[in-house]
């Protein structure tokens, strides 16, 4: 199935500070219904999954994240990702969960200044999943419980 949607690719609106690449990106989440809609925080914490997908050409899973781009928000940014990268849509839950300092699994020379990032991570109440999405071709998609 073809999605309708388009992924964003290149860097020419690539937001920039201090030499680092500035990403975002997001923890989306569910939690899974039970028979029993009231529950305590420690039966939260066992139904609650977070869903993670493949990375191209590597055989290990990652949350969704990418370039934060001159024509939007931060949480914009986190909400496309998801939508491009894992194909669903939801709603950012409070204030952003960190920021990280990284080097792109693609730019490993320690020795260079290129290849630095600086990610903002939120979570991601996911509302919807969506059958097709923009880059369903070279991503798989998959919901982890979460384990107290």
């Amino acid at each position: 199935m073809m999605s309708d949607l388009v992924a964003r690719t290149g860097r020419q609106r690539q937001r920039y500070e201090d030499n680092l690449r500035l990403v975002s990106g997001c923890i989306p989440y569910k939690l899974v219904k039970g028979d029993d809609e009231d529950f305590s925080s420690t039966e939260l914490e066992s139904r609650l999954e977070v869903l993670m997908i493949s990375s191209p050409n590597r055989n290990d899973l990652v949350f969704p994240k990418g370039g934060w781009e001159d024509d939007e928000s931060v949480e914009e940014a986190a909400c496309r990702e998801a939508l491009e990268e894992a194909g669903v849509r939801g709603i950012l839950k409070g204030d952003r969960l960190g920021v990280w300092e990284f080097r792109s699994k693609s730019s490993q020379d320690m020795s260079t200044l290129e290849g630095g990032c600086r990610g903002f991570m939120f979570a991601l109440e996911v509302t919807e999943e969506l059958d097709a999405w923009p880059e369903q071709g070279n991503r798989d998609r998959k919901w982890v419980r979460v384990i107290p």
